[in-house]
């Protein structure tokens, strides 16, 4: 059996989510979590539950729950923002980037249930645009953890950062690989494998799945990033595998239009470029089914990766 595929703990990214903002509770009066109707569901509960007088329940209206963060946060408060990716910031855009952008509020910005994984909700409730339309704000972070204790750490993060946030989170049960001494900071992509033929830079619970890939390709050597900081990109780090490997594969659940990818092939275009292909959700709408059946259909499963990974290689030679 492949080592990484032993039995591994299977928890939700956004438990993560709400493990953290109790943990910020406990130590900072200051964090406030607002949520529209779905406490439960983003977990943001978990706060409600520990410190009901900092929690704010706005019902569904997600463009007037931004406007109570950038009050919260222009008064010094620290809101946390809580529904799913399609309403925030799908619906609330204009609000994000008028009143907490062009303000720069403090204000964190969370997106659940995002990606194809969502599942039976199909396409309504897919968020596959969110990096993109969130990356081009100046002065966003964007930030898409692994698993959740990653998930917990970029939650304590996104606190103590002086800025707006977007955090992304998914919700289906993916495996926990990460451990409480692996580090988190904003900014700084971690590398979990080295490797001198090819690098695949992944963000969000498909990390694992590219460290799956890379551990099945006996012959080649693959370097694996956990891109979790889409912005500000970790240059650094991507221009030395660029310049190590000479081929990169970029893997995530959204688009492939505006988010890792392009992120990825904007920087190193004018700076070293190399051959890049690019797993993701290729320019199309989401469709309900079982979340694992999905990330097969379209296309970001291990088998896909570890083709793209022989096919960057072919251009590279």
């Amino acid at each position: 059996m492949n080592k990484l595929e032993k039995k591994l703990k299977m928890v939700p990214t956004r438990n993560g989510y709400g493990e953290g903002l109790v943990e910020l509770g406990k130590n900072n009066k200051d964090i406030v979590v607002l949520c529209a109707d779905i406490s439960d569901s983003t977990k943001s509960g978990m706060f409600r539950d520990a410190y009901p007088d900092r929690f704010i329940q706005t019902g569904i209206a997600e463009q007037n729950m931004m406007g109570l963060a950038v009050g919260l946060a222009l008064t010094g408060k620290i809101p946390f923002v809580s529904t799913y990716a399609v309403f925030c910031p799908g619906l609330n855009w204009s609000q994000i980037r008028v009143n907490v952008c062009q303000n720069n509020a403090n204000v964190k910005i969370t997106g659940a249930h995002a990606g194809i994984s969502v599942g039976p909700d199909g396409m309504s409730h897919q968020a596959l645009e969110d990096m993109a339309i969130m990356r081009c704000l100046p002065g966003m972070v964007v930030l898409a953890p692994c698993d959740a204790i990653e998930t917990k750490k970029a939650t304590i993060a996104a606190a103590k950062y002086n800025g707006p946030v977007y955090l992304r989170f998914a919700r289906e049960a993916t495996p926990v690989f990460t451990t409480e001494k692996t580090p988190f900071k904003i900014g700084q992509a971690n590398v979990l494998k080295n490797g001198s033929d090819v690098t695949i830079i992944a963000c969000g619970p498909l990390v694992y799945k590219a460290l799956l890939a890379a551990e099945k390709l006996k012959d080649i050597s693959v370097r694996v990033i956990n891109n979790h900081t889409i912005k500000p990109l970790d240059e650094k780090t991507i221009l030395k595998a660029a310049k190590e490997t000479g081929a990169i594969v970029t893997v995530e659940e959204h688009q492939v239009i505006g988010g890792l990818g392009s992120a990825v092939a904007e920087y190193l275009s004018k700076n070293k470029p190399v051959p890049i292909e690019m797993i993701g959700v290729q320019d199309r709408w989401g469709e309900s089914g079982d979340p694992d059946e999905l990330i097969e259909k379209f296309g970001m499963g291990v088998d896909s990766i570890i083709k793209a990974v022989k096919k960057v290689i072919n251009k590279k030679i």
